[in-house]
C-alpha cells in the first residue's frame, strides 16, 4: 500500500471516528442517558434502556477506535450493525434527506465504515503498528 493510500485511509478513519464519537457522546453526556434512553423509546427501538446504551457504548468507543486504528474491524462491523439499526428503527420510510429524519447519514456511515472493514486501518494506526501479529492483518477478517 503506498504512503498516499494510507494517508487517505487515515484521514477518512478519523473523520469517520470523530462523528461516530461525537454522536456517542451526545448520547451519554450532552443530551444524557435517561433522554437518549427516552428517545429510544419513542421511537419504538427493542428494549430501549439496553439499546441506547449499547448505542452510545458502540458509537463512543467504536469512534475512538477508529480515530486510533485499533482492532478496526471489529469497530466496522459493530458500527454497520449500529447504523443498520438506526436505519430500520428510526430512518426507513422517511426518504433520504436528514432535514426529514432521511437515512442519508446513516447511510453515509455505514458504507464508510463497511469500506475500513474492507481495507482495514492502514499503516498509520495501531493495526498498522502490530502488523501481522493481529489475525486482520494477515486477511482472516475480509481477505483480499
Amino acid at each position: 500500500m503506498t504512503d498516499l493510500r494510507n494517508l487517505l485511509i487515515l484521514l477518512a478513519r478519523v473523520g469517520l471516528g470523530v462523528v461516530f464519537l461525537a454522536h456517542g457522546w451526545q448520547k451519554f453526556v450532552t443530551n444524557g442517558l435517561d433522554a437518549t434512553q427516552r428517545g429510544f423509546e419513542s421511537m419504538g427501538a427493542p428494549l430501549p434502556g439496553i439499546s441506547a446504551i449499547l448505542a452510545a457504548a458502540i458509537e463512543l468507543a467504536g469512534g475512538a477506535g477508529l480515530i486510533l486504528g485499533v482492532i478496526t474491524p471489529v469497530w466496522a462491523v459493530l458500527l454497520v450493525a449500529d447504523m443498520v439499526g438506526a436505519y430500520l428503527i428510526t430512518h426507513m420510510g422517511n426518504g433520504l434527506f436528514v432535514n426529514s429524519g432521511g437515512s442519508e447519514l446513516v447511510i453515509g456511515l455505514g458504507a464508510g465504515a463497511l469500506l475500513l472493514l474492507c481495507t482495514g486501518a492502514g499503516r498509520f494506526s495501531v493495526d498498522g503498528l502490530l502488523g501481522g501479529r493481529v489475525p486482520w492483518n494477515r486477511g482472516g477478517l475480509v481477505p483480499a
